[in-house]
């Protein structure tokens, strides 16, 4: 049985937590314990969970205090905040799952469920921390970790120079001839690099617009890029590809 503690400063949104998941029928415990950063550290290292559900603003700081202050990072961590862009940004780049107050149950069951198969699957190791501690500090020293089914990579931002599509999966290229391919839809990298002088230039393309080395004509037009690959351009972003160079 998996113990799932939950930490949250108010007394209701930790009982309500724990009643719903009670209401799931799965093979878990959950422990309704830790109001604020010292008493959720406390709670930690007197459980031993396998996940915690953790508030992000409390009384006396937040849940990035917490993490930061556990040495054994042994747990899976499922954030509980309101709608803050900066930290939920910082969360989806390092590769974490939160959840929005008002808690939906339809999501806690769909994230409990995740943790639970990431758990029986997978050693925790401390990468995906360290990284958030980084993206939580400083908005363009960010660092997006991708996860594969070997490895886990943290990779800065200078170091992607474009993504690619194939149909669910998203293919990163990166300055050493790298290529990572990822679970994820490059609709959601999109969204989530568009502040970082990225731009989706096609269907199947989103670029690094640091990158750029120029634009060929030819064949109907193509962005050449740094490390000699071609992109094509859609006719409905060369506007704003064009606007984009201007800016640089």
């Amino acid at each position: 049985m998996k113990k799932v503690l939950i930490i949250d400063d108010e007394n209701r949104t930790r009982a309500l937590i724990a009643k719903m998941i009670d209401s799931f029928g799965l093979d878990v415990e959950a422990i309704a314990e830790g109001e604020n950063v010292q008493s959720g550290i406390k709670a930690i290292e007197k459980h031993n969970p396998d996940i915690v559900f953790l508030d992000i603003q409390m009384p006396d700081g937040t849940g990035f205090d917490v993490i930061r202050s556990i040495e054994n990072k042994s747990f899976e961590v499922i954030f509980i905040t309101a709608h803050e862009e900066f930290a939920i940004k910082a969360i989806k780049f390092s590769a974490l799952d939160y959840l929005l107050k008002p808690v939906d149950a339809v999501e806690l069951k769909a994230a409990l469920e995740k943790a639970i198969l990431t758990v029986d699957g997978n050693s925790k190791d401390s990468t995906q921390y360290e990284a958030l501690n980084t993206n939580i500090q400083s908005n363009e020293k960010r660092r997006l970790v991708l996860k594969t089914q070997e490895s886990v990579h943290v990779v800065e931002l200078g170091q992607i120079i474009r993504c690619e599509a194939d149909r669910n999966y998203t293919s990163f290229f990166l300055l050493d001839n790298k290529k990572i391919l990822v679970s994820k839809t490059l609709k959601e990298y999109e969204t989530l690099l568009a502040s970082h002088n990225f731009l989706r230039v096609q269907q199947s393309h989103l670029i690094n617009i640091d990158y750029v080395d120029r634009y060929d004509k030819k064949n109907g037009g193509a962005v050449v890029m740094k490390d000699g690959s071609e992109v094509p351009l859609s006719p409905a972003k060369r506007e704003v590809f064009f606007k984009r160079l201007e800016n640089l």
